[in-house]
């Protein structure tokens, strides 16, 4: 019997209706990585890095996959590209945005690939849709939880829950 790992995505989008892609973004990756665990509400959040561009919606997921993480990292990045996505500069506008912020407690660095995401502890707009639906997760990394990360974060960004 395969192992089924367990994977959070954040997903992310600022542009054309935001909400419907969000919504096709969860059914793709249900179809070509895997079946959704839990899934935060969804969260209006003021950009981040490059701050002169449209609020985004933001959602975590916990999906469960039989994928090694390169192969869950080539899937949304394909999906990212079925959905319109173009790289034009970085933290830049996007129609939408998956990142792979935990595969297990799998700690890697690689040259694709991350784990866990570098950033999780930095960003307001992660670590609340993250504390709402995995609160005693332990960053394996960091060794703390998302609570406790979230307690310590420093950003100040705007994030508000709207559904």
């Amino acid at each position: 019997m395969p192992l089924h790992e367990n994977v959070f995505l954040l997903l992310g989008s600022n542009l054309g209706d935001r909400f419907a892609v969000l919504t096709s973004a969860r059914q793709m990756i249900e179809e070509k990585v895997g079946p959704l665990v839990k899934e935060s509400s969804v969260y209006e959040t003021a950009p981040w890095g490059i701050t002169d561009q449209p609020a985004f919606l933001n959602q975590v997921i916990e999906i469960e996959t039989e994928l090694a993480p390169e192969e869950v990292l080539r899937n949304i990045l394909d999906i990212e590209h079925e959905l319109g996505r173009v790289r034009y500069e970085r933290w830049g506008a996007r129609v939408i945005d998956i990142d792979l912020l935990y595969f297990n407690d799998l700690i890697l660095d690689s040259a694709r690939l991350t784990l866990p995401h570098p950033r999780i502890s930095e960003r307001r707009f992660t670590l609340i849709p993250l504390a709402e639906i995995a609160p005693n997760f332990i960053n394996p990394f960091l060794k703390k939880n998302s609570s406790e990360m979230l307690a310590a974060c420093e950003d100040e960004s705007e994030v508000s829950k709207i559904s």
